[in-house]
């Protein structure tokens, strides 16, 4: 299966360098016409998305830079206008524009905790946003969040780019169950990648491996026609994974145990993995725990009145 995107227009963000970058040059290899997004000086196109269209130029693709700052809402509205005032529609978006602001919780500025939820979490909802209904008129759609092992699992110093790329996953799963009647199909990407970013982050010779082009194909892959939805893939050198949210099953403390003590005396089967499951939508939470309920209390849901 040949995986192409012909008469189709991806917009990147973030797209001057990096993943982005690499991101934007597999697609235009494989004919989508690509806005490179990547934010510029007083509103204007940077040189980095301007390097990046000469490239995809040059190798015979279709491309516009674009210099957008993804926190501002109406420039992000001014870029899909451009957009569609160039090519008449939208299929793709990927939102991978990012900044970092390390430091522990303590010493953080609640201005730097706002400032990196701003770019990834606003960013995404806005680039997002301005392209919902044009996909959802198209009746087509592939969208993908940049998510993180660092909002995933955690990482030491960065509970502001924890906290943002974490609530990714919460907007995918509900935009998911949204957009799935127009065909938009939404996922995340978790990568790891030896970029401008990360750079002095990670030991040299792991910085070399992780290198952008080995995780551009996961990210391909889910803007495609045939992609999943509502999945969290993690790549990394060349590797790939799902990500999943499993539930442990629990259980009902009622009747007579409902206190805190009940709580941890019950932990333990509480916290048993054995037959715990991946649940598709919020409501199947709370559908659970009424079952438990009612069968603790002898209570017979299915009855009428």
């Amino acid at each position: 299966m040949s995986i192409r995107f012909d008469g189709q227009v991806a917009i990147i963000t973030g797209a001057g360098r990096g993943l982005g970058r690499t991101h934007a040059l597999a697609l235009a290899e494989r004919g989508a016409r690509v806005v490179v997004n990547d934010l510029g000086v007083d509103g204007g196109n940077s040189e980095n998305a301007l390097a990046v269209v000469a490239e995809i130029e040059a190798a015979g693709g279709a491309a516009i830079a674009n210099g957008a700052n993804v926190a501002d809402f109406e420039q992000v509205t001014d870029m899909v206008k451009q957009t569609m005032d160039k090519w008449g529609r939208v299929d793709i978006l990927i939102n991978n524009a990012g900044i970092l602001r390390d430091k522990t919780f303590a010493k953080m500025s609640i201005e730097d905790f706002k400032l990196v939820v701003d770019v990834h979490l606003m960013g995404t909802a806005n680039c997002t946003k301005a392209v919902w209904d044009i996909m959802r008129e198209q009746q087509y759609g592939r969208i993908v969040f940049t998510t993180s092992s660092t909002g995933l699992y955690g990482n030491f110093g960065q509970s502001n780019y924890g906290a943002a790329k974490m609530a990714m996953v919460g907007l995918m799963n509900t935009l998911h169950l949204e957009g799935a009647k127009s065909d938009i199909r939404v996922n995340c990407l978790a990568p790891g990648a030896g970029t401008a970013m990360t750079d002095g982050l990670l030991p040299k010779p792991v910085f070399d491996l992780l290198t952008p082009e080995s995780v551009s194909p996961g990210a391909v892959y889910l803007v495609s026609r045939d992609a999943p939805s509502r999945k969290v893939l993690a790549a990394a050198g060349g590797s790939f994974a799902i990500f999943k949210g499993f539930e442990t099953t629990g259980l009902s403390l009622l009747p007579d145990n409902l206190s805190a003590e009940g709580v941890a005396a019950a932990w333990s089967a509480i916290d048993d993995e054995s037959e715990m499951r991946e649940l598709q939508a919020g409501f199947e939470q709370p559908t659970k725990f009424a079952g438990q309920a009612a069968a603790a209390l002898g209570i017979d849901l299915s009855a009428k009145g």
